[in-house]
């Protein structure tokens, strides 16, 4: 009988896709051992010997290489199913696989790259959202040097087959760094910074028509690590050189600021077992009976002060990625301001409480109705609008950081942000969020200067 493969309590239901391999592979096992049968399996067959095949080579490192040349001997689908069976399994099961199951895991894929399978990209990307922020355990570490180090190995077919790839590992290597960078006096982390550093100077220095790609939340990006020398060198060239990136389509740095981000990239950067847990309370926990969903939550996942860092994703993820239909919208389902507000509150480091006020009027900055999303910059105003007057003291945050960030985000390009912060005002307005703008300069307990600040801005446009 083959050993489980993940951690558990004995007590504990067995995941059904190890069982399902698990099972495949003792019903099979006979037939997994050379000589091989010739015979041509059948579909059920053919998916039932791919399901006991992944299990020997996850479980039986010693016969791992046997088992994969088998595999290539019957594929008839480009790998197809093998891939998905991957993805589940990184995507269901990661945090409870064993160390000798990840190292499995690990090889595995690089084997499904060097045949160029079907789905191997969607395995990449999988194994980089397990990589957890703030977290500096070995295993977490060495899942940050075993891609970083794929990715660099891998280049050049990467960027033959797959170069939205380098993308996405450009935004997951370069948010892990500003973690990094923050983490002193641990030698194990030198090679592995250096390896990042690596990374991601040659994709922005070699292909900087990805970071076109990832679009303006690359320049929140690049400036979180203006510290690091290699970053600053690189900043310099974007506000001054910009020629030096030999991307004829990019003279300027606000050229950026007009790229929304995608979505897919705020994904990446949070688990997919945090994102499970989000999307459930966003839909269907009621309003008044989050408290301890949010208690859970902060327990499982931002439960050391190493791990805050990851709330400037959640809001991005909460603002730019989950946009309930108007069924939740208009219910008793607890909203997203309300969980952005929760968030907020969990902030115990000042950079952290500044960084998740940006995630969250980032889209403010640069806001065109005909580029941009409303639902992106709704979670903000309704958070503003309904502090008032319970807890007057965010409003009054939230209003000054946004008054802040229009006149010293980017002195250069002011005119930029005031003509984007008064689009997202006036848009506000005119899709319904708010009925008027008059809800906040009109406040008694508003500070007349913030009231001033905002009524200049709404007609700035």
């Amino acid at each position: 009988m083959v050993s489980r493969f993940t951690r558990g309590a004995s007590h504990e239901a067995e995941n059904h896709i190890e069982l399902s391999l698990r099972q495949a592979f003792e019903c099979l096992e006979p037939k997994l051992r050379p000589p091989f049968s010739l015979t041509i399996p059948n579909t059920d067959e053919y998916l039932e010997l791919n399901r006991a095949i992944l299990c020997g080579i996850l479980c039986e490192p010693h016969f791992a290489k046997i088992h994969i040349k088998h595999l290539h001997a019957i594929v008839s689908d480009g790998y197809a199913f093998f891939v998905d069976l991957l993805v589940k399994i990184v995507h269901q099961l990661y945090p409870k696989l064993l160390v000798s199951v990840k190292n499995q895991l690990i090889w595995v894929t690089k084997e499904m790259f060097d045949v160029l399978a079907v789905g191997f990209d969607c395995l990449l990307v999988s194994l980089l959202r397990q990589i957890v922020e703030g977290d500096f355990s070995d295993g977490n570490l060495w899942l940050c040097f075993e891609l970083a180090s794929f990715f660099l190995d891998k280049w050049n077919c990467i960027l033959d087959e797959e170069p939205l790839l380098l993308s996405s590992a450009l935004y997951v290597y370069l948010r892990l760094l500003a973690d990094h960078y923050r983490s002193t006096n641990n030698e194990k982390l030198e090679s592995l910074k250096r390896l990042e550093i690596d990374l991601c100077v040659k994709i922005v220095r070699e292909e900087f028509c990805l970071c076109l790609k990832i679009g303006r939340d690359i320049v929140w990006l690049l400036q979180s690590l203006f510290h690091v020398p290699e970053f600053r060198a690189i900043w310099k060239d974007l506000v001054m050189n910009p020629s030096e990136f030999k991307t004829p389509a990019f003279t300027d740095i606000s050229q950026l600021y007009f790229i929304r981000t995608s979505s897919r990239y705020f994904l990446l950067r949070i688990t997919p077992e945090m994102e499970s847990y989000l999307r459930f309370l966003l839909t269907h926990v009621k309003l008044g009976q989050q408290k301890r969903h949010q208690m859970w939550f902060t327990r499982k996942f931002l439960n050391e002060p190493s791990r805050e860092t990851v709330i400037v994703d959640l809001v991005r993820f909460i603002c730019c990625a989950h946009h309930p239909p108007n069924e939740i919208i208009q219910s008793d389902i607890v909203p997203r301001w309300a969980v952005i507000g929760w968030l907020l509150k969990s902030c115990r480091k000042s950079y952290v409480e500044a960084n998740v006020k940006l995630a969250l009027f980032y889209d403010w900055l640069f806001f065109n109705e005909s580029v941009d999303n409303i639902m992106n910059i709704e979670p903000a105003m309704l958070l503003i609008v309904h502090s008032i007057p319970k807890y007057i003291d965010m409003t009054h945050t939230l209003v000054e950081f946004l008054l802040h960030l229009v006149d010293n985000y980017d002195v250069e390009h002011r005119d930029i942000i005031i003509k984007g912060v008064s689009s997202a005002l006036q848009a506000l307005v005119h899709k319904g969020v708010i009925h008027s703008i008059d809800v906040l300069t009109k406040c008694s307990t508003l500070s007349p200067v913030l009231k001033k600040g905002l009524g200049r801005l709404l007609f700035s446009a």
